[in-house]
């Protein structure tokens, strides 16, 4: 599907139009404060041709997010799988980022639940994951509100040892649930024998 509409949205395929303020929005440190770093415009474009890479392989993938009234262009929300070497993967996850101008409207969580929704309808899947750096309090709050539960703490396999961005956790949501649970304040770290540091692409 390449069009959802909500109340105030629209999630649709990227356009080439979309690339500039994309570009801008992942320039911005206070935008990409939980990535290891600002993309340059290369790395930026890159990344618009691997999501629509996605959309064309499974069907779905992180929709650009316009604002109905305006046409403004103000990031993405969606869905990819997640494939790197962790224990809890191959899973997709919910996921989203949004330009300045467009946090503390409610954007992420209205595009969210509708990211959901085709996941456990069109898509068809049992449960999906999201994970963030631990101290992104912002986006855990999203999570929450999703209905997800806190399942675990890991350290990120493409963030360097050292870094503040290392301890992750995973949130995780199954079919069926239909409002958000409290879970333990932290029910101790992931086993992950497997995971090895590397430098993220900040992606």
């Amino acid at each position: 599907m390449g069009r959802i509409e909500t109340e105030r949205l629209i999630m649709r395929r990227w356009r080439e139009e979309d690339r500039e303020p994309f570009a801008a929005m992942n320039a911005d440190p206070e935008v990409m404060e939980h990535f290891p770093g600002t993309l340059t415009r290369e790395q930026s474009d890159v990344m618009v041709d691997k999501i629509e890479q996605h959309f064309d392989k499974h069907g779905f993938s992180l929709w650009a997010l316009e604002v109905r009234e305006s046409g403004e262009f103000i990031g993405f929300t969606g869905l990819g799988w997640q494939t790197f070497d962790a224990p809890f993967l191959p899973a997709v996850e919910v996921g989203w980022r949004l330009a300045r101008p467009a946090w503390g409207h409610g954007y992420a969580i209205e595009a969210a639940r509708q990211a959901v929704g085709y996941a456990f309808t069109e898509a068809g899947l049992e449960d999906i994951i999201s994970m963030t750096a631990a101290r992104n309090l912002r986006s855990r709050a999203v999570m929450e509100r999703l209905g997800m539960t806190y399942e675990a703490d890991f350290d990120h396999p493409r963030v360097a040892k050292g870094s503040p961005l290392l301890p992750h956790v995973l949130y995780r949501l199954k079919r069926g649930t239909t409002s958000s649970r409290t879970a333990p304040a932290r029910p101790g770290p992931l086993p992950n024998p497997r995971l090895r540091p590397s430098s993220a692409d900040g992606e």
